[in-house]
């Protein structure tokens, strides 16, 4: 059953707190998922306008001052939306999205409900201007019960369920939607849309486990975070039977070098470490699941003379530091200086 959105959505949507448009913006209008990412971005970030403009003719209010009342008592909003099924008919596309909300009032109460949003894409190859994209079409929705991931539908109407969900992904993604959402745009260089993460499962015995005790597994997760001009930055995370899902940190030394007369482009007098930080982020990084290492190299500028490369290996249920180079010298030349060498055979 199809229901008037604005009466469903003003009931568990509303007013977000001061610095709401610190959260990025999404306006992404490339799947019937991103559609409804994108309208509660817009909720989240008081634009209601833009949230209006994802409806079609057939708006949920009657203006946009009404519209934009519906939201006057809600926090922020948490959505979890699963794949879409579409159907053609007539010149036009439509998509069903299973989605699960949860929405936060001001006074810290809560609401969940859980249905499906109807959108459209009329073919783009058969309008005139202006040009119209994809755009909400209708919404049923019903309260629903916590956990929010579990509260989502397996499927919509007679559309084929959505694939089996990966809770451990799910929880990755969360954790690094909160922890960087303020730091990570998620999106490479020449790409729309934020890159899915990596995905590697390493079977693995602690130390402790007897020689033939059935192995266990431990799944890693590499977000990408951002790029500059010569380096990109990425995220790890792990998830095991123990521990569940967490984020990595890494082990690297703290520097103390020395230029002749002061003066970094002139040659290095000395260079040793002085202790050992844990950084969250990896510089130009990748896992190579042959040799269990994870490996970074950190240019210091583009021509790569300078640079600082690191090696960790996992072993026993977690990666160490095993090997850590520096090249300091911005000579033009690649010398890396070896520091740092558990790794290579005697």
């Amino acid at each position: 059953m199809r229901t008037g959105l604005f009466c469903l959505v003003a009931t568990i949507t509303a007013a977000v707190p001061a610095g709401a448009q610190d959260r990025p913006y999404r306006d992404d209008r490339s799947d019937a998922a991103a559609l409804i990412a994108s309208y509660y971005n817009a909720v989240n970030r008081k634009e209601y306008a833009r949230a209006w403009s994802y409806f079609g003719e057939d708006k949920p209010a009657a203006d946009l001052d009404a519209f934009a009342n519906g939201y006057a008592t809600t926090e922020s909003v948490e959505l979890v939306a699963g794949a879409a099924a579409e159907d053609g008919a007539a010149g036009s596309v439509f998509f069903q999205v299973p989605v699960a909300i949860r929405a936060t009032e001001a006074g810290g109460g809560q609401n969940l409900y859980a249905g499906c949003y109807t959108a459209r894409l009329i073919d783009p190859q058969i309008q005139d201007e202006p040009f119209r994209p994809l755009f909400i079409v209708a919404a049923s929705l019903e309260p629903a019960s916590e956990p929010l991931e579990d509260a989502l539908p397996a499927q919509c109407g007679d559309a084929p369920a959505s694939p089996p969900r990966d809770a451990g992904i799910e929880r990755a993604r969360a954790l690094f939607d909160a922890a960087y959402d303020q730091t990570c745009d998620g999106t490479p260089p020449g790409s729309d849309r934020p890159q899915a993460p990596d995905i590697h499962t390493i079977g693995f015995r602690y130390s402790y486990d007897d020689a033939d005790a059935p192995e266990r597994q431990l799944r890693l997760f590499r977000f990408y975070c951002r790029a500059g001009a010569y380096n990109e930055m990425h995220i790890y995370y792990v998830e095991d039977e123990i521990d569940g899902v967490r984020e990595l940190h890494f082990s690297t030394p703290e520097l103390d070098i020395r230029y002749e007369n002061d003066d970094s482009d002139g040659p290095v007098d000395s260079m040793r470490v002085i202790g050992f930080t844990a950084e969250n982020q990896l510089v130009n990084s990748d896992y190579d699941p042959e040799n269990y290492t994870i490996t970074s190299y950190a240019k210091w500028r583009g021509l790569g003379d300078a640079a600082a490369s690191g090696t960790w290996l996992f072993r026993h249920g977690r990666f160490s530091l095993v090997k850590y180079e520096v090249d300091a010298s911005y000579d033009g030349e690649i010398n890396p200086e070896l520091l740092l060498d558990y790794y290579s055979a005697p």
